[in-house]
């Protein structure tokens, strides 16, 4: 049986298998050569102290020992070419990890997605950063893979008690992702990594028996007797399903629109909305490492910070080291912006969503739209910033410092946001109470990381794209929606899910539901 054991090192040593292996012996007081191999289980930095550590959970082998074979193989999916149907609409991680669920459960899916296959979604991101054209089904937030695929990939998760965490992680490495996922205490893929691994999830989709259809946009779910029988498509077609897991992401306003319209309930739900604050990495690094340079042994560093001002939470969100700001707004006219960094988040800048937590009262303005007055709260800001930008997917920005002080900053530095900037008092895309807290805020961030409020930082507005402004209701054991039998609202969409993994599980547990109901 190997030796289970936890240690700290420095960042130098645990990088190097040879003086880990040396400095593991004088821990168990054995000779270096006795000990085979070691496999590290868990990795997180403690940057608490001015002498950095590296925590380490590992697993000793010692000679003669059998050395457990951990590689990850997939699930073996059956062709489900003749089973039974089941439509999942949207092929974020909520549709994707529901739709091999299925399969592996012997359901064949019927994927619907609106936008692009992943490689083919390349050509209107490159539009919207240089040209500033927005295409309404392909974009930073729609096309396969959903937002994940193209803005980074962080694999952070509070979902633990909601389904096995480590069974997304390994089919994500299953299907190509480092094994490193599996061991880092914050796992990240990169959105130079993620295309290949969600088209090859796609394959296995469909060599499996399964159907994915891409610039398909439902129009109209089929409902008879408060039951859905199926689906129409923007091209008039009609798919027919006695289930329909809906995995649609928190910006697809046509389908909550159409919720509404059909008189399926849906509520209003509280989400944050803010800046995206961009700082040079090495000052990131300067904070959090308490050294000049952070040396070849350490990565960019991140860092996560949360206040409360006037009763409020003012929170870091996505927080992307070595990364760059993007242009996520999925119809002309509005402005969103969002990042993300590539696996080795080697990029100068080091980004993060600053966003303060929303009320149902800060809706009032719109309480006509009823269950969707977030929603239009929410598109009231994109608009206005468009506005200020010159009608460009040119971002309004100020400099920290200024934005503190109600001073127009007089110049913009170059950043990682390709579309451009915009000098704007962001006072004017905020309602004057979220302008107030973000004021304030950014001064007591200031005081707990030396170093952070500082007019080398750029803000960026508006972060409005959190989570979704609007809830589909579902009963907590079945997970159909509480009146239409037959439909799962799933997902971040659904209000039931927060980021990559959070939406994978609930994907997931939307198709074991489905699957018991012919077990």
């Amino acid at each position: 049986m190997p030796r289970e054991l936890q240690l700290q090192a420095s960042p130098e040593m645990a990088a190097h298998e040879q003086q880990l292996q040396k400095y593991v012996a004088q821990l168990l007081q054995v000779s270096a050569p006795e000990i085979q191999k070691i496999v590290v289980v868990k990795r997180s930095i403690d940057a608490r102290q001015r002498a950095i550590k590296i925590n380490l959970k590992v697993l000793v082998f010692f000679q003669g020992e059998v050395v457990t074979n951990d590689a990850v193989s997939l699930p073996n999916y059956p062709n489900v070419q003749n089973a039974r149907e089941v439509i999942v609409v949207g092929a974020g991680p909520a549709g994707l990890f529901a739709a091999l669920q299925l399969i592996e459960l012997g359901l064949k899916p019927i994927v619907i997605e609106r936008g692009k296959e992943v490689r083919g979604r390349r050509r209107d991101l490159k539009a919207i950063n240089r040209d500033h054209i927005v295409n309404e089904d392909s974009n930073y937030c729609f096309g396969e893979g959903g937002a994940g695929t193209y803005s980074d990939g962080k694999l952070y998760t509070r979902s633990k008690k909601r389904g096995d965490v480590h069974r997304i992680l390994e089919l994500l490495v299953g299907f190509g992702a480092s094994p490193d996922i599996l061991v880092d205490a914050h796992p990240h893929i990169g959105t130079n990594k993620l295309p290949q691994i969600i088209q090859d999830m796609r394959e296995q989709i469909i060599a499996s028996g399964g159907v994915v259809l891409f610039e398909t946009r439902v129009t109209d779910i089929i409902i008879k007797s408060q039951s859905v029988r199926g689906i129409i498509t923007h091209d008039g077609k009609t798919i027919e399903a006695e289930h329909i897991i809906l995995a649609t992401g928190h910006s697809a306003r046509d389908i909550f629109e159409l919720l509404h319209r059909k008189q399926i309930l849906i509520e209003a739900k509280p989400f944050a909305l803010g800046v995206r604050a961009e700082h040079p990495q090495n000052l990131i690094d300067q904070i959090q490492y308490s050294c000049a340079q952070r040396g070849e042994y350490l990565p960019p560093a991140p860092y996560s910070i949360v206040k409360q001002v006037n009763g409020r939470g003012m929170y870091s969100f996505c927080m992307c080291p070595g990364g760059v700001i993007a242009p996520c707004a999925t119809s002309p006219g509005e402005v969103v912006t969002n990042g993300w960094s590539p696996s080795k988040r080697d990029q100068a800048t080091a980004n993060s969503g600053i966003v303060v937590e929303l009320k149902l009262e800060d809706f009032k303005p719109f309480e006509k739209f009823g269950p969707l007055a977030g929603m239009e709260f929410q598109k009231d800001i994109e608009q206005r910033a468009w506005r200020l930008a010159g009608q460009t997917q040119r971002v309004p920005a100020q400099r920290m410092v200024d934005f503190t002080q109600h001073k127009l900053s007089t110049d913009i530095p170059k950043t990682s946001y390709v579309p451009g900037t915009t000098s704007v008092d962001l006072g004017q895309v905020f309602p004057g109470f979220l302008t107030q807290i973000m004021r304030q805020g950014f001064t007591e961030f200031g005081k707990t990381m030396r170093g952070y409020m500082t007019n080398e930082a750029i803000l960026h507005a508006p972060e409005s794209r959190t989570s979704s402004p609007v809830r589909i209701p579902r009963d907590a054991e079945t997970l159909q929606h509480v009146t239409i039998k037959g439909l799962y609202p799933c997902g971040e969409g659904a209000g039931y899910a927060g980021g990559i993994v959070s939406a994978a599980i609930d994907g997931e547990w939307c198709a074991r539901k489905i699957a018991a109901l012919y077990a």
